[in-house]
């Protein structure tokens, strides 16, 4: 039976089959995300395998879309971006060709789903409430072909063990803004975030928004390779 796509080797080290890999340079790809963080991640992804991608933004009214559960809740809103990207580029008269990925991220913690803060109360009751208890990343990755309509889509949870983030740091944070852009207000990227951090379980794209491995495997699933 052939391999399904990357794999993990005995440290976690993330494995391909490079010729399946290679079916993917001559497509054209895009990232249905104005994030920068996943920006930077697809990058990289692209560098590594040697492909190159595109942009497109579904602008959708995120909060429109409701469901108790995480998991659900953001595989709905990769949905609803990837049909509000579609609209756009029929609209725009663009040919219906290349693979789609969409993707969108809440982060969990106690037991409440954070979406991006509203507010300066917010992020900083989201931000200070990461030092009490872990918080869990539940991120979508949804990827289909728009020619042939198929698609592969996956969900896959991270967890941050942080230490008491000072409210020093946190007013730092929200002045420059970006937290307001991030699930939970969370950045993990941040110089001024990363020394609170005690440890992650997974990986650091997986909690930025866009997990590398789950990326590559939904591009080949949904392109038939």
């Amino acid at each position: 039976m052939p391999s399904l796509g990357p794999s993990f080797g005995r440290k976690g080290v993330m494995t391909v089959d490079a010729q399946r890999v290679a079916g993917l340079r001559n497509k054209r790809i895009i990232l249905g995300s104005q994030s920068f963080a996943r920006k930077q991640i697809m990058t990289e992804l692209g560098q590594e395998h040697g492909f190159s991608y595109e942009v497109r933004t579904a602008d959708i009214d995120e909060k429109a879309i409701r469901d108790p559960s995480p998991e659900m809740l953001v595989r709905l809103l990769a949905r609803a971006k990837r049909e509000a990207i579609i609209a756009k580029m029929q609209a725009a008269g663009e040919p219906m060709q290349g693979l789609l990925i969409t993707c969108d991220q809440v982060v969990v913690h106690e037991e409440r789903i954070l979406e991006k803060p509203g507010s300066v109360d917010e992020a900083h009751e989201y931000i200070d409430g990461y030092g009490r208890s872990p918080a869990s990343t539940v991120g979508a990755v949804l990827a289909t072909d728009l020619c042939s309509g198929r698609s592969a889509e996956d969900v896959e949870t991270s967890y941050i063990h942080f230490r008491p983030i000072p409210e020093d740091v946190r007013s730092r944070l929200i002045e420059e803004g970006e937290v307001f852009y991030c699930a939970g207000g969370l950045m993990i990227e941040h110089p001024l975030v990363e020394p609170h951090i005690e440890r992650m379980d997974g990986t650091q794209c997986s909690v930025m928004g866009l997990p590398k491995h789950l990326v590559l495997r939904l591009l080949l699933e949904a392109a038939g390779l």
